[in-house]
C-alpha cells in the first residue's frame, strides 16, 4: 500500500496518514455538531433543565477536545518522520489540553447550574438565598481549579507528594506573611456559613460607622452601599469582631413615643389613655398580638407623660412612616376630643411679695 501510494499518487504514506487523520477529525467534528444540536433540541422540550445545561455547556469543550485528540495523533505520525524535540512532549500536552477542556466544561456548568437553581426557585415562588448559592458556586470552582492544577502537575512529571509537602511548609510561611488575607478569607467563609446577612439586606453596626445595603460579598471584602449612596468596602475579618444588626430581618417595626399633656388636664388622663389603647387595638396596621402599652408613666418637668408602645405589621421603612404618622395624628385627635392639649416646655416664676 505504501509503495502503491508512492508510485501512483506521489504522496508519502505518512503524509497520507496526516491527511486521513485530518479528514476523519473534520468529519467526526461535523457529526458531533449535528448530534449536539439535535440533543439541544431534545433537551429543550424536557421537564428538567439539567440535561439542557449539560448539553449547552459541553458543546464547545467536546468539539475542542476532538481537535486536540486528532492533532495529537497527527503529531505522533510526524514524530516518526520529523526530528523535532517539541513533538516528544505532545502526549503530555494532549493530556493537559484534555484536562483544560474538562475544567472548561465544569466551570461553565457550575455557572449555568447556579443560574438555573435561582431561576427555578423564583419560578416556584420560593425564597432564594443568592448568597449561599454564590458561595457554593465559588467553592466548587475553587475545588475544580485546585484538582486541575494537581492533575496538570502530575501529567507534567511533578511529584504530587513532594509538591504537597512543599506546599505545607510554604503554606506556613505564607500564612504568617498573609495573615490579613487569610483572616478575610475565613471571615468570608463565616459569613457564607452563618449567613448573618445576605446581598440586599440592610445592615448596621453600633461598633463601627457601617450602615447601608449589602451589594456584594466576596472572599476578601463585603461592599455596603451607604444611604448617601457611597460604597463602603469592609474587610470580612471585621465582621468576626463586631456586632452586626440586620434590620432587614425584623418581624415588626416599633412605635415608641412619649406624649406629654398639660398638668391642668390631669382629670382627663385616664379616658385619653383608654381611648388611645382602643384606637391601637382596632388599627388595621398595628399588630395587637405584640406588646402594646399605653400608660401614664411619670410627672414630667412640665407635662404629664404618657408612653405609647406598639408594633406595626409592616417592616417597610416608607410604609412604617405612614403608619406612624396616622397613629400620631389619631392620638392628637383623641387629646383634642377630650378638651386637653399637648404640653410644651414652660416655666413658672413666683415673685415673693414686697
Amino acid at each position: 500500500m505504501s509503495d502503491w501510494l508512492s508510485r501512483h499518487v506521489g504522496i508519502e504514506p505518512w503524509v497520507a496518514s496526516l491527511i486521513a487523520i485530518a479528514v476523519i477529525t473534520i468529519v467526526l467534528n461535523q457529526l458531533a455538531q449535528v448530534l449536539l444540536r439535535q440533543a439541544a433540541r431534545w433537551t429543550a422540550n424536557t421537564a428538567t433543565a439539567w440535561d439542557e445545561a449539560v448539553v449547552s455547556t459541553a458543546r464547545r469543550p467536546i468539539l475542542v477536545a476532538m481537535w486536540v485528540v486528532g492533532l495529537s495523533y497527527m503529531a505522533r505520525v510526524l514524530q516518526r518522520h520529523v526530528e523535532e524535540p517539541f513533538l516528544a512532549e505532545v502526549q503530555a500536552l494532549r493530556d493537559v489540553a484534555l484536562i483544560a477542556c474538562v475544567v472548561w466544561f465544569l466551570l461553565r456548568f457550575i455557572g449555568k447550574a447556579s443560574r438555573h437553581i435561582i431561576a427555578a426557585r423564583v419560578a416556584r415562588g420560593e425564597e432564594v438565598d443568592g448568597t449561599t448559592i454564590d458561595a457554593l458556586g465559588k467553592l466548587a470552582r475553587l475545588v475544580t481549579f485546585v484538582v486541575a492544577v494537581l492533575m496538570v502537575a502530575q501529567t507534567l512529571g511533578f511529584h504530587i507528594t513532594g509538591l504537597l509537602a512543599l506546599g505545607g511548609v510554604g503554606g506556613i510561611a505564607v500564612g504568617f506573611a498573609a495573615k490579613d488575607i487569610l483572616a478575610n478569607f475565613f471571615g468570608g467563609l463565616t459569613i457564607y456559613l452563618d449567613r448573618p446577612f445576605s446581598v440586599g439586606d440592610w445592615i448596621r453596626s453600633p461598633d463601627k460607622s457601617i450602615e447601608g445595603t449589602v451589594e456584594y460579598i466576596s472572599w476578601r471584602h463585603t461592599r455596603v452601599r451607604a444611604f448617601n449612596k457611597n460604597p463602603i468596602y469592609v474587610p470580612n475579618a471585621v465582621f468576626t469582631n463586631i456586632v452586626v444588626e440586620n434590620p432587614s430581618r425584623m418581624s415588626h417595626r416599633r412605635i415608641k413615643e412619649t406624649i406629654g399633656l398639660r398638668y391642668e388636664d390631669i382629670d382627663r388622663v385616664a379616658p385619653i389613655v383608654a381611648d388611645i389603647r382602643a384606637m391601637l387595638v382596632a388599627h388595621p396596621d398595628i399588630d395587637a398580638a405584640q406588646t402594646l402599652i399605653v400608660n401614664f408613666t411619670q410627672f414630667g418637668a412640665s407635662s404629664l407623660d404618657l408612653m405609647v408602645y406598639a408594633f406595626s405589621k409592616t417592616v417597610v421603612w416608607v410604609a412604617y412612616q405612614e403608619v406612624k404618622q396616622d397613629v400620631l395624628l389619631k392620638i392628637g385627635g383623641i387629646v383634642a376630643q377630650h378638651g386637653a392639649q399637648v404640653a410644651f416646655p414652660t416655666q413658672t416664676l413666683h415673685f415673693p411679695p414686697p
